[in-house]
């Protein structure tokens, strides 16, 4: 019979990994602090495996196809950000048994054997596994390009994956990686929804997980928090099993959180009271929504310009000739030669970004903006060498 030996939640915000001026390095190093604290529970729990639920920020799953579900199952599990890459062997028989007891459970899983994953993975990859040899099944939800699946949706996949674990002889280790309140790229990017972080936490501290439970993927737009799909697959798993903070980081644009569940080290009850419950307040999506089909060039050129370091080379040179390149229209080549810039108040003027203006999904732009202005650092520091 197998067990769920460890179960932890993660953010895994990419200032981690480029550490632009505009962060406070002191946040940062707490949160990977934390993050290879659950490295070295995960070791100690001897799983044989850890399934790793993260999400996409346009960078595996464009525009062309974006599953709901999608589960990796190839030799290895490839992902690739900030110039790095990282291979890890994939628990091929775990994972081809997930999809084929996932589809018998009523799931429609889509699947890869060669999906090039993002900064979600990569996080956990980087400092929870962290090169010990423990072989991966990632697991892949839809948090940026509505319909979303649901909360409830995403609870029963965790309730079936216990299933599947107690079916089965391995030890698992389940990752979430995402969370919580940010809303990169969008107008509100400043101003994080910390309260109902704090009021999600400490309702996880407590086991009382109800009042998460019943949230709307819209409402989890509200607050900034869709990338806490994956943490709910944790509540489909274990159930009201009281969850350990081990940080909570407000940076200006995120609040990072590293949680634990199994194990549960804390020798005391959670402190204070619980937050009164957040009061939501729009009804549909805001803030993400699937681009224009007439933004398709603009949404394109800036996925591209993410994986191709020749082409942000160029770009660097010359940003009119990649939007001619392009064919983008007058508003959107103007829009794009700004991600060359490194001036924060655009991030921090409560205005929407030129570019979500002129037609691009806010979380592309942002992500192309980050990797763009981390080469032009990069060739900066090159020079003065």
């Amino acid at each position: 019979m197998g067990k769920i030996v460890a179960a932890v939640a993660t953010v895994h915000a990419p200032q981690l990994f480029v550490r632009p001026p505009t962060e406070v390095p002191e946040q940062l190093d707490a949160d990977i602090a934390a993050m290879r604290q659950l490295g070295k529970d995960i070791e100690e729990a001897k799983p044989d495996l850890a399934i790793v639920i993260g999400s996409d920020h346009l960078e595996t799953f464009f525009l062309s196809s974006v599953p709901t579900f999608a589960v990796v199952a190839g030799e290895k599990s490839h992902a690739h950000f900030a110039n790095r890459n990282w291979d890890l062997p994939v628990h091929l028989p775990f994972a081809e048994a997930m999809l084929e007891k996932l589809m018998h459970r009523g799931f429609d899983m889509a699947y890869s054997q060669d999906a090039v994953l993002g900064h979600s993975f990569a996080a956990v990859y980087e400092w929870l596994i962290d090169g010990r040899n423990i072989p991966v099944v990632p697991l892949f939800v839809n948090t940026y390009l509505p319909p979303l699946p649901s909360p409830q949706r995403c609870i029963a996949l965790g309730k079936a994956l216990a299933e599947i674990i107690e079916e089965r002889p391995e030890r698992v280790a389940i990752i979430a990686s995402g969370g919580l309140s940010h809303y990169p790229g969008t107008w509100k990017y400043p101003q994080p929804a910390y309260d109902f972080d704090y009021w999600a936490i400490a309702l996880m501290e407590r086991g009382q997980i109800e009042p998460l439970t019943s949230l709307t993927s819209e409402q989890l737009d509200e607050v900034g928090n869709t990338e806490m799909l994956p943490w709910y697959f944790l509540f489909g798993a274990l159930g009201n099993v009281p969850g350990e903070l081990l940080t909570y980081q407000p940076t200006w644009h995120h609040g990072h959180a590293v949680m634990r569940f199994i194990p549960n080290r804390r020798q005391s009850p959670p402190q204070g009271e619980v937050p009164p419950a957040y009061k939501f307040s729009q009804g549909g999506f805001e803030f993400y929504k699937p681009p224009a089909t007439s933004s398709y060039q603009l949404n394109k050129v800036l996925y591209d310009l993410r994986l191709s370091q020749d082409l942000r080379l160029r770009f660097l040179k010359d940003p009119l000739a990649i939007a001619a390149e392009y064919k983008l229209n007058p508003q959107e080549s103007k829009a794009l030669a700004l991600i060359t810039d490194e001036n924060i108040d655009v991030l921090r003027s409560l205005k929407p970004h030129p570019l979500v203006d002129a037609g691009a999904h806010p979380l592309g732009m942002l992500m192309c903006l980050v990797t763009v202005q981390a080469e032009a650092r990069r060739l900066r520091a090159a020079a003065r060498n």
